[in-house]
């Protein structure tokens, strides 16, 4: 496995060596974007509306996911990159730091509506001050609860809970119900789905993961440990199934089985549950910190342009249909929350009410910033997931916590 670090540092190099110029779309008319597999069809969709209705044409190419990143830098090396790409957003630094990126600063800060573009989305499109990625699709996390075993442990069924002590009462009280009920569940391997839910945790006590763009870890704080003291209450009551401690991601969604009274899930889970686990009666919430705080981890793509880019006009003008009433009404139609808050509610009409809470998640969520995000946070050997693991399950919290985030420097301080 290579690094992102060394793909773009390899990219780079090898860029030197070859004729620096990017490949031609496909006809002088067409725009072509990259974008990973298991994203739905939402960008497809807006493309074929904008195909519709524009003399230019979009043409969406999806790759795997688990390849996309290396085949992107390639591309790149090659002079063969597409034009733009739907890039997940954790990306955006390590990219832009590599100077493989456009400077979207002017155009962006031209467009009337900046202010309201989703702002984690902005913050890790950023590096030194200017702007290399914008939001395209959103995504954000939320803490749901199953009302039925809310109802049969006595609480009410209409209000999930809003701080900590309340949080951990309610799954005190659906564990209670005995059998296999349990009052919570998280995926206690899978380090991608620890940063996705269990780091608002953090945000909302005030604290932070990462500091100055990505340059310092910030494990060891109060915000930290008391976001881990309270998993591993849970844990130690007995409110969290066993398996959790193992699951790397593929028992993510357990609340669909009917017996896990809370648990935190995303945006597009939501629509997972009404379309697909009717039976399932469920409400959602902003994840709470300990005493009523809020915060979210947002998710999702930003569009860039690759660097030396001959159509840079025309993503302007596909991005300024995707940015429109129009393109938002679409994009949310086909699961993404929308990235401007100045025409959420309208881009939302008739939309479940339970997309309110989401989509409320915009303003008070956030991405970590990190140039080396895969090496420290998604990677299943790395500090974060193995930090959090040990942190949440082990015997000394506290050695795990500084460990990871001894770790965690060393490798940002070697990317450096």
């Amino acid at each position: 496995m290579h690094s992102l670090k060394s793909l773009l540092v390899a990219a780079t190099a090898l860029a030197g060596l070859v004729l620096p110029t990017l490949a031609l779309p496909a006809s002088a008319e067409t725009l072509t974007i990259w974008s990973r597999s298991g994203q739905g069809d939402t960008l497809e969709a807006v493309a074929k509306a904008y195909d519709d209705t524009h003399a230019d044409k979009v043409s969406i190419v999806t790759l795997p996911v688990d390849e996309f990143v290396q085949k992107y830098a390639t591309a790149i090396a090659a002079g063969t990159a597409p034009d733009a790409v739907s890039l997940d957003l954790i990306h955006t630094p390590a990219f832009a730091q590599a100077g493989q990126l456009e400077d979207l600063t002017d155009w962006a800060k031209s467009l009337p509506y900046f202010e309201a573009l989703s702002p984690a989305h902005l913050s890790v499109g950023t590096y030194h001050g200017r702007i290399y990625g914008l939001p395209l699709t959103t995504e954000t996390s939320v803490l749901a609860w199953n009302k039925d075993l809310f109802a049969r442990a006595g609480l009410d069924p209409e209000k999930g809970p809003k701080t900590w002590a309340e949080w951990k009462a309610d799954a005190a009280k659906v564990t209670a119900l005995g059998g296999d009920s349990r009052g919570f569940y998280f995926s206690g391997a899978c380090g991608g789905c620890f940063i996705f839910t269990f780091t608002p945790l953090i945000w909302a006590s005030g604290g932070d993961i990462l500091a100055d763009e990505g340059a310092k870890a910030t494990l060891d704080t109060p915000q930290l440990r008391g976001a881990v003291d309270f998993y591993r209450s849970l844990v130690a009551g007995g409110m969290v199934p066993a398996s959790a401690r193992t699951d790397t991601g593929p028992d993510f969604l357990s609340i669909v089985g009917g017996r896990i009274g809370l648990q935190s899930i995303g945006a597009s889970q939501i629509g997972v549950l009404i379309n697909k686990y009717p039976n399932v009666h469920f409400g959602v919430t902003l994840i709470p910190g300990p005493d009523g705080g809020t915060s979210s981890f947002v998710g999702g793509n930003n569009i860039v342009v690759t660097k030396g880019a001959k159509s840079v006009k025309a993503v302007e003008a596909f991005m300024a249909y995707v940015y429109s009433l129009e393109g938002q009404r679409l994009m949310v139609s086909h699961g993404s929350l929308p990235a401007r808050s100045d025409i959420a509610a309208e881009a939302m009409k008739g939309q479940d009410p339970r997309y309110d809470v989401a989509v409320a998640a915009i303003k008070v969520g956030r991405t970590p910033y990190s140039p080396v995000f895969n090496d420290i946070i998604n990677s299943p050997n790395g500090p974060w997931a193995q930090m959090v693991n040990a942190a949440i399950f082990g015997s000394d919290p506290a050695a795990a916590i500084k460990d990871g985030q001894a770790r965690m420097q060393d490798i940002i301080d070697a990317a450096r």
